[in-house]
């Protein structure tokens, strides 16, 4: 029966993909924008002050101009991307055959016969279509988020009619309360990480004197919020860029030591530096985590995967007979002092 409804509930998360990562993405922008409510209640104009309702309704408007802009941006981006891979198509894959050049001219010439049997049009195909879900998925988001921020009016009374006991509603909140704090600060931490590698890529490459260096940081500031595959990923992308540019094989190399360095410094020194304590994950959890939910969601799973598997660590730990999950999902089998006092209690 558990493996029935494993099956169930995967083929659910399957086909109702689209839905349920706009629901997830939802989720999190509420999370993140639910102290601009209370920011809009604080302003004032005159002796006037907005309500809850007006505040809601300006926020959801906040998120729904954000999110509109940035579906913008990537609609644009993705057709410089199509037009940039298909320009530096032929020129890359001559570059990526000619380094192996060293282990003879037929190991040279096999791998260009494979990279030209790469067809790049499905893929391109398939990008632009997901481009164009974009627009509909911030719709969807938009319509989640007003519906969510009109839910947060009654939650606390509907929680208690829920739990049918006002300590058991008051412990369920403090979970909720726990999760969106974990998240935002991963988010925001993660947020400000990313902008600080994508400047740094373009500053890098802006002095090699490169071309597609703010398409590079973008594609960098990306990848990094997909742990340690993405920054792995981006470091990849850009060294291949640089030497499909250049042809210099000093270049290539150069950009790969650079950003890799940079990559690093701020994936072990700086990343745990900011987070603290906020997550503390099993690598090879992250790394499940990570395998599962690409093969789930696809690329924006891979995108949710830490969020979702805080969430889980954090429920798990608040429940009794689930904690040996969360010990598991824990970087060194802690669990957080609070939940330990309150079990304990």
């Amino acid at each position: 029966m558990g493996i029935i409804a494993f099956a169930v509930i995967l083929f659910l998360l399957v086909q109702a993909k689209f839905l349920l990562i706009s629901l997830a993405i939802a989720i999190i922008l509420f999370s993140l924008t639910s102290d601009a409510i209370g920011y809009f209640q604080r302003m004032r104009i005159g002796e006037a002050r907005f309500s809850v309702g007006v505040a809601s309704a300006l926020a959801v408007l906040l998120i729904a101009s954000v999110l509109i802009s940035i579906s913008a941006v990537i609609l644009t981006q993705a057709n410089a991307i199509v037009q940039i891979v298909m320009q530096y198509a032929v020129p890359a894959q001559q570059a990526l055959a000619e380094l192996f050049g060293w282990m003879g001219e037929d190991v040279e010439q096999a791998v260009l016969d494979w990279l030209n049997g790469v067809r790049l049009g499905p893929w391109l195909t398939a990008m632009a279509g997901q481009a164009g879900n974009i627009v509909s998925g911030a719709v969807l988001v938009t319509l989640f988020v007003g519906f969510l921020f009109l839910e947060r009016l009654w939650f606390s009374r509907k929680l208690t009619s829920l739990m049918g006991d006002a300590e058991k509603a008051k412990r369920a909140e403090r979970i909720i309360s726990s999760i969106m704090h974990r998240v935002n600060r991963y988010l925001v931490v993660k947020t400000l990480i990313s902008t600080l590698t994508g400047a740094i890529v373009y500053a890098v490459m802006w002095l090699f004197n490169l071309e597609l260096a703010f398409a590079m940081a973008a594609l960098t500031f990306i990848l990094n919020f997909i742990p340690n595959v993405g920054s792995i990923v981006a470091t990849f992308a850009v060294a291949i860029v640089a030497y499909v540019q250049t042809s210099d094989t000093l270049v290539g190399a150069a950009m790969f030591t650079i950003v890799g360095a940079i990559q690093f410094f701020i994936g072990q020194v700086l990343d745990p530096f900011l987070l603290g304590k906020t997550l503390r994950l099993s690598s090879f959890g992250i790394i499940a985590s990570l395998a599962f939910w690409a093969a789930v969601w696809g690329v924006p799973g891979m995108f949710l995967a830490v969020p979702i598997m805080v969430s889980v660590m954090i429920v798990c730990a608040h429940t009794q007979g689930l904690r040996p999950v969360a010990v598991l999902l824990s970087r060194q089998g802690l669990i957080d002092p609070d939940v330990d006092s309150e079990t304990d209690g």
